[in-house]
C-alpha cells in the first residue's frame, strides 16, 4: 500500500516542476521590475509563509497586536479566507466569520479596538483603509498571510517557517506543500521558526541557522506555541469546570477541529485525559447543523462522567456564529486560547526590532507608487 501510495505521489512532481517554473517566471518579472510593487509611506509589516497549511500566522499578528497596540494605532488587513463575502470590508461590531473570516473575526474580537480588515486585494485594500475616516489616525498596518502578495511591498516582511517542516526539505506544490521555492526566502527581513520545542536545545537552534542559511540583512528567532486556560465558547451557558477534578482518570474529551495541523493541541491534550475522541473537519471549515448533530451524538457517546467538548478558537468563532440550540453542547463547549512564546533572548531582541522600525517608519504623508526590487 505505502509502495502504491508513494507511486501514485511521484506522478505528481512534473506538475511540481512546472507549476515551480510559473511561480518562479512570476517572482522574476517582480525582481527586474516589470512587474511593480506598490509602497505606501506608513510602516507595514507583512506575516507569512511559504509553506500551505499552519504555520501560526495569527497568534504571531496577535503577538504583534499586543507589543504595538499601546502605542500605536493599529489595523490589520487579510484576505479573510472562505468568507462569503467579497471585496473590502472593515469589520465593526456586528461583524461575523462568514463576513470576514474566521481569523479576522477571532482578532476583532479579542482587539474590539483596532481596525479589522479584509480584502484580497492587498494594494487596494491599503488604499482603503487610509481613506476611511480614521485613515489618517493609523499608524501601522499588519498584514496577514501576504508573502506571496508581492504586488504591495512591505517595509518589514515576517516569514514564518514551521520547525516540524522545514522549507529546505520540502517540494513545491501538489508533490509537497511549498508555494514558491525555499530560495524565496530570502524576500523576508526576519525569519520565525514557529511551533519550536520549548526546551529546544543549543544544538537544535545551530542546525536550524546552517539549514536556513540566514543573509547578513536577515533576522532569525524560534517561538514556541503556548496554550491557556480553556474559554467557554458560550459563557452565558457553560458549566463551572474551575473547581472540578480534571485528572487524567476521570476527564473525557471530546475534540473537534477544523484546522490545518490538529496534531500539537492533541499532544498538548493528552496531559489532562486518557481518554480523548476527536472529530477532524477540513481547515476553516464552515460548520453546519449536520455537523453539531455529529458532534453532539458523539458527545453523547463519549466515556466517563466529567467530560467536554473542546475545539481551537478559531474554530470557536465560527461555531459561536452558528444559531445553536442544543443546550448540552453550549453547557459543554470550550477552546483552548493559544499564544506564542519567543525562546530565551529572542523576545527582547524581537520587540526591538519591531519597535525601531515602527517609531523610525512613522507615517509622513500619503501613499505613492513605485516599482521596487523584491526585499
Amino acid at each position: 500500500m505505502k509502495a502504491l501510495s508513494r507511486f501514485l505521489k511521484g506522478l505528481l512532481l512534473p506538475f511540481s516542476l512546472l507549476y515551480g517554473l510559473i511561480v518562479a517566471f512570476r517572482n522574476f518579472l517582480f525582481d527586474i521590475n516589470i512587474l511593480s510593487s506598490t509602497e505606501f509611506k506608513i510602516p507595514i509589516i507583512s506575516v507569512g509563509n511559504i509553506t500551505v497549511g499552519g504555520t501560526g500566522k495569527t497568534p504571531h499578528i496577535e503577538y504583534l497586536i499586543t507589543l504595538l497596540n499601546d502605542d500605536y494605532k493599529l489595523a490589520t488587513l487579510s484576505r479573510g479566507y472562505k468568507r462569503k463575502s467579497k471585496g473590502f470590508i472593515l469589520a465593526d461590531e456586528n461583524a461575523t466569520a462568514s463576513q470576514i473570516g474566521d481569523e479576522p473575526m477571532q482578532i476583532k474580537r479579542k482587539f474590539p479596538d483596532i481596525f479589522v480588515s479584509v480584502d484580497k486585494n492587498r494594494v487596494n485594500g491599503v488604499k482603503s483603509l487610509l481613506q476611511t475616516e480614521h485613515g489618517n489616525d493609523l499608524s501601522a498596518i499588519l498584514l496577514d498571510d501576504a508573502f506571496q502578495h508581492r504586488y504591495i511591498k512591505p517595509g518589514l516582511s515576517i516569514l514564518l517557517i514551521d520547525y516540524n517542516r522545514p522549507i529546505t526539505r520540502d517540494y513545491i506544490l501538489p508533490y509537497g506543500r511549498l508555494r514558491e521555492s525555499s530560495d524565496e526566502r530570502s524576500r523576508a527581513n526576519i525569519i520565525i521558526v514557529s511551533k519550536a520545542p520549548a526546551n529546544m536545545t543549543p544544538i537544535e537552534r545551530r542546525i536550524f541557522v546552517k539549514e536556513l542559511n540566514i543573509l547578513p540583512y536577515q533576522k532569525l528567532y524560534f517561538t514556541c506555541l503556548d496554550y491557556s486556560s480553556l474559554q467557554p465558547v458560550f459563557s452565558k451557558n457553560a458549566i463551572n469546570i474551575i473547581n472540578q477534578d480534571w485528572g487524567k482518570e476521570n476527564f473525557s474529551i471530546l475534540l473537534v477541529t477544523g484546522i490545518a495541523n490538529p496534531k500539537p493541541l492533541k499532544e498538548y491534550l493528552d496531559n489532562f485525559s486518557d481518554v480523548i475522541d476527536e472529530i477532524h473537519f477540513p481547515d476553516h471549515h464552515d460548520f453546519n447543523h449536520k455537523d453539531i448533530a455529529q458532534i453532539e451524538k458523539r458527545f453523547e457517546e463519549l466515556e466517563g462522567e466529567n467530560k467536554i467538548i473542546i475545539t481551537t478558537e478559531k474554530d470557536a468563532t465560527r461555531i459561536f456564529d452558528m444559531n445553536i440550540k442544543h443546550e448540552t453542547l453550549k453547557k459543554h463547549l470550550f477552546y483552548v486560547p493559544l499564544r506564542i512564546k519567543f525562546l530565551n533572548e529572542d523576545k527582547a531582541l524581537f520587540d526591538n526590532q519591531i519597535l525601531n522600525y515602527v517609531r523610525k517608519n512613522k507615517r509622513s504623508s500619503n501613499l505613492h507608487n513605485i516599482e521596487t526590487d523584491s526585499i
